[in-house]
């Protein structure tokens, strides 16, 4: 499958690229920077240059599902946050819509459901995702909706917790396992439609999604 990797040179991004091309997807990442193109074909991947800022239509083409794992980072103001998080991701889905790509992941956050509740900091973050994700579900498009917990580059173990909302949100998931879990879930027609939590856990990837 040909799939669209937004924020492909971003720390999941990357190791997403490298994941759909182990499986024998196509993977293409969307650039902002040749400067970038080394990193995405070291993992196996094309590229495609789009900015989320401006008109990147043409990144879709020929594309057959898109992974939306792009982010502002924990650095830049809320403004830039909006910008990317949420009018990047809506930007992406309604293109989709556009040409005509049903299959859209979407890497979101524990926290997104309920951002009110979030600590100050990260509320602008939260909101973003929020709404991305609820554009999302508004549509006719064959969605999976993935809230990680907290981030860490620790090696991948391939184990994960996974529930629509996890009773213990504690602990983190290495990058690895995410961008795993956003292969695994790309082809799983059991994960259509659906929106869920996942952290470290005991189980393998392929055994958490098929218990959701």
């Amino acid at each position: 499958m040909k799939v669209l990797v937004i924020g492909a040179n971003g720390q999941v991004g990357t190791h997403v690229i490298k994941s759909l091309a182990e499986r024998g997807h196509e993977p293409v990442g969307m650039i902002r920077d040749t400067d970038q193109v080394k990193t995405i074909e070291d993992a196996g991947g094309k590229t495609v240059l789009g900015d989320l800022e401006k008109d990147f239509s043409q990144a879709l083409y020929g594309c057959e599902a898109v992974i939306f794992a792009a982010g502002s980072g924990p650095h830049t103001g809320a403004d830039k946050t909006i910008m990317i998080d949420q009018e990047g991701a809506i930007k992406a889905i309604d293109e989709a819509k556009q040409q005509g790509i049903k299959r859209f992941v979407m890497l979101s956050t524990v926290g997104s459901d309920n951002p009110e509740l979030g600590p100050d900091n990260m509320k602008p973050y939260l909101y973003a995702k929020k709404r991305a994700d609820e554009h999302l579900k508004a549509t006719n498009l064959n969605y999976t909706i993935l809230r990680p917990g907290r981030l860490s580059n620790d090696p991948g173990t391939g184990q994960i917790r996974a529930a629509t909302s996890l009773d213990d949100k504690s602990g983190q998931i290495p990058r690895e396992d995410v961008a795993a879990v956003l292969t695994e879930i790309l082809e799983n027609e059991n994960t259509f439609h659906r929106t869920f939590e996942i952290l470290n856990g005991d189980h393998k990837i392929s055994d958490a999604l098929g218990q959701l």
